[in-house]
């Protein structure tokens, strides 16, 4: 690790970002030149004493998995990404492990995005990243691990995730997972990966098997309406913004003013996760 040179890159990655380009808001009395050390530090999911350490030369090795979290917390490019792990002491992920990475420029989108649900997956349907609004919406799907983290698994293995959704959806909602997953078996960022989903499905998931034979492909699709626990059905429209290589893309979840729906995510916006009945 070099921790001379880590120090300075991080240091100056710091001070180059604004809190706008990470949606925070500056305030009034802002003396730092760009973002803070707890700043970097909450949004990597660290302590910032740690961070500080960091900055400091003090600090062991990072993890991949902290080294990613400051890539991301920094809104790194990929070769920027890079040259953080190679400072760190670790080789970089491939650049078809794009799960690893949140593209920059969805990022940047999804800081500013805070009157609608947003959140950014890959063609797998890993969730990575949720706004606050989002997360009140339709829970954190960002902590799932292994196979579990993608969508189109949780959905044929996994009945918590059908209570999102209501239940004369189901059946089309299957379908359109399964015909994704076709896609994303020959043409995604992580084919390898899409075949163990697909082979995991196949031995364990009856359903999954009658609605793969049906030879469905398709590389989009999302459902229109929400369940949500406390504020009940939210008819929803979902705006997609993708990246160049079409392996991850932003979600924003937005509602036809005027609307019944349109009330129910004011709300929802304003009391968060609060729950509404005793």
């Amino acid at each position: 690790m070099d921790k001379k040179e880590l120090a300075e890159f991080l240091r100056h990655r710091r001070e180059t970002l604004r809190p706008r380009d990470v949606g925070l808001v500056a305030g009034s009395r802002r003396r730092t030149q760009g973002l803070r050390r707890e700043e970097v530090a909450q949004l990597a999911g660290m302590s910032t004493d740690y961070y500080a350490r960091l900055e400091q030369q003090r600090a062991p090795q990072p993890s991949v998995q902290i080294t990613a979290a400051l890539a991301r917390a920094l809104r790194l490019t990929l070769d920027e990404r890079d040259h953080l792990f190679v400072l760190i002491g670790h080789n970089a992920p491939a650049r078809f492990e794009r799960s690893e990475h949140v593209s920059p420029t969805l990022l940047r989108v999804l800081d500013r995005l805070d009157d609608s649900p947003a959140l950014v997956t890959t063609d797998l349907v890993d969730t990575l990243a949720m706004n606050p609004l989002a997360v009140a919406l339709l829970g954190d799907q960002t902590r799932h691990t292994g196979l579990a983290r993608s969508g189109y698994y949780r959905w044929f293995m996994d009945p918590a995730e059908r209570l999102v959704y209501p239940e004369e959806t189901h059946e089309s909602h299957g379908r359109a997972q399964a015909a994704r997953l076709r896609a994303a078996l020959t043409a995604g960022s992580d084919t390898p990966r899409a075949a163990r989903i697909l082979a995991e499905l196949q031995e364990r998931s009856p359903e999954f098997v009658r609605m793969w034979e049906l030879q469905e492909v398709a590389r989009y699709g999302h459902c229109k309406t929400i369940l949500h626990p406390e504020l009940g059905r939210i008819d929803v429209d979902a705006q997609l913004l993708y990246t160049e290589n079409r392996a991850q893309t932003l979600v924003v979840l937005t509602t036809r003013p005027g609307t019944e729906s349109h009330s129910k995510l004011e709300l929802l916006s304003v009391i968060g996760h609060q729950q509404l009945t005793p």
